[in-house]
């Protein structure tokens, strides 16, 4: 089945006819990254508008892994369900050197999450999913055709000027979210560069339809024979697409590589036989690179705006959620007016933090997988041939470290004697709980978990006291018989407690609000 592209209609915005009241919340982009923002903003009940200077969804597959944390986001949006019917789930990976399999790993090796580590769904399914649902809210305005042609940003608010088919207007904002891509154009307009690394490879995204009994795994290949020495690697994708990566060496010309007479040839070699339909190609080479900070006044960058990282370990998409699930509640408590502006610092210190992760583990196997002749060619190849015989070896195989939730560096309440993958700064980690899940009680608010703890008398904060399972157990409080649990609105710890006071829980949520990190 090959996607429908349906345009999406154009509406004059009042703005062509009078001028609009100021808004509190612009969005430039209507990709997955500004779409989410959107969503995200309106479960907190806060009102904004949506550009976008196209009328269709992404052409191509483009991001296609989406990761545990993501799909726990896409829960909050209300997409969870039709992405995960949709989309091909897996967790297994194989990585192999030549026609050898080095080894395998699993994703996601123990039970008692609601997610799976990942599925496979092509952008186009979740821009869709996310215009459908941004459509039925009353507080996203979606504007399509609407495309900014100029940033006037201040300490006190933005204006922006937009052009549309019918003529061009003017709005202004509280706040301007650039939503718009990793060539953003609302980062030209303000003259701001991206900093970082550069990697002189480009490689072949072949999207092609075939019957085939693939098993929903991901396969990378270092050096295969249906593609001497370079790498190769192959997802399965709903409607049976396939999506097939191709090292081209930097050297390449894009147009002559993307051409039907030069892929299929090479797509054959790859699967075996020609009976195929191509779908989508594009060429792409890498960057590893950011921006020094990504709050600049009044407009704040948010995904590839202000981050891009190399495409292996899926951590371009998945970690513009991650930018939208610190942000919304944020800016929300800013414009309501019980949080402080020094949220935004904590928005750009942690997301940074985070895209600085990313952008280290790209580089790590962006190199790995494109190693410069000699000692580094050298390395790997040994590294691979080692791994092939001793498992301890295995970890330095680096055919893209896939995409893990940041855990923010907190200088927050903690008791070290509880588990270490619920300490402050991390995600909280899910657990099932009868017939529902920790993580679908938690997020949109602060929420105390009480684990066989007296329920605190705190006022304004919800308070959750679950049955404590095994896997809870196991997950929060190892060896000790209860703690106390701040949980932030984007689900992640932000501080615990084996015992603690009233005053010193509402303490640190005042804290919290505060955007300080510490007290």
């Amino acid at each position: 089945m090959t996607f429908e592209y349906k345009p999406y209609d154009f509406i004059p915005p009042p703005g062509l006819a009078n001028p609009e009241p100021r808004k509190p919340v612009v969005i430039v982009g209507a990709g997955p990254i500004g779409l989410a923002m959107a969503i995200e903003l309106a479960n907190h009940d806060q009102p904004s508008v949506i550009l976008d200077d196209n009328n269709v969804v992404s052409v191509g597959s483009r991001a296609i892994c989406w990761s545990k944390r993501s799909l726990e986001i896409f829960e909050r949006l209300g997409i969870a369900d039709r992405a995960l019917a949709k989309g091909v789930t897996w967790q297994v990976g194989r990585t192999f050197h030549r026609d050898k399999e080095v080894f395998s790993y699993d994703l996601l090796p123990e039970d008692g999450h609601k997610m799976p580590a990942f599925i496979n769904l092509q952008q186009y399914y979740v821009e869709q999913f996310l215009i459908e649902r941004a459509q039925r809210s009353a507080l996203i305005d979606l504007r399509f055709s609407n495309k900014v042609t100029n940033v006037d940003n201040s300490t006190n608010g933005v204006i922006l000027d937009i052009e549309t088919p019918d003529g061009a207007y003017a709005l202004e904002a509280d706040y301007v979210l650039a939503c718009d891509g990793a060539r953003s154009p609302v980062r030209g307009m303000l003259g701001l560069e991206f900093e970082g690394e550069f990697f002189e490879e480009r490689f072949l995204i072949a999207d092609i339809e075939m019957d085939a009994d693939f098993p929903p795994e991901r396969h990378f290949w270092f050096e295969p024979k249906f593609h001497e020495g370079q790498s190769a690697l192959l997802h399965k994708q709903p409607d049976n697409i396939y999506r097939i990566d191709l090292q081209l060496g930097w050297h390449a010309n894009p147009d002559h590589e993307m051409k039907p007479e030069v892929v299929i040839p090479r797509i054959i070699k790859v699967v075996g036989h020609s009976n195929f339909r191509l779908d989508w190609v594009s060429v792409y080479s890498f960057q590893c690179r950011r921006l020094a900070s990504f709050v600049h006044d009044r407009v704040i960058f948010v995904g590839d705006s202000a981050h891009v990282v190399s495409p292996f370990g899926a951590r371009g998409g998945n970690g513009g959620m991650q930018d939208v699930d610190n942000l919304g509640w944020k800016l929300a408590a800013i414009l309501k007016g019980h949080g402080s502006a020094a949220l935004l610092d904590t928005y750009n210190t942690e997301r940074v933090q985070g895209a600085d992760e990313n952008i280290a583990n790209s580089a790590r196997a962006t190199k790995f997988m494109t190693p410069a002749d000699g000692i580094e060619r050298l390395f790997r190849d040994q590294v691979l041939v080692l791994a092939g015989h001793a498992e301890f070896a295995r970890h330095w195989v680096n055919a893209g470290r896939l995409s893990k939730p940041c855990t923010y560096r907190l200088e927050a309440p903690d008791d070290p004697r509880l588990p270490d993958g619920a300490r402050p700064g991390a995600v909280a980690p899910d657990a099932p709980l009868g017939l529902d899940w920790l993580t679908s009680l938690l997020g949109g608010e602060p929420v105390i978990l009480a684990l066989g703890r007296d329920a605190p008398a705190l006022s304004g904060v919800r308070v959750l006291q679950p049955e404590i399972s095994r896997t809870l157990r196991k997950r929060y409080l190892g060896e000790e018989d209860g703690a106390f649990y701040l949980v932030r609105p984007d689900q992640v710890i932000g501080a615990r407690w084996v015992d603690a006071h009233a005053d010193e829980i509402a303490n640190a949520v005042a804290d919290l609000w505060a955007g300080v990190t510490c007290r």
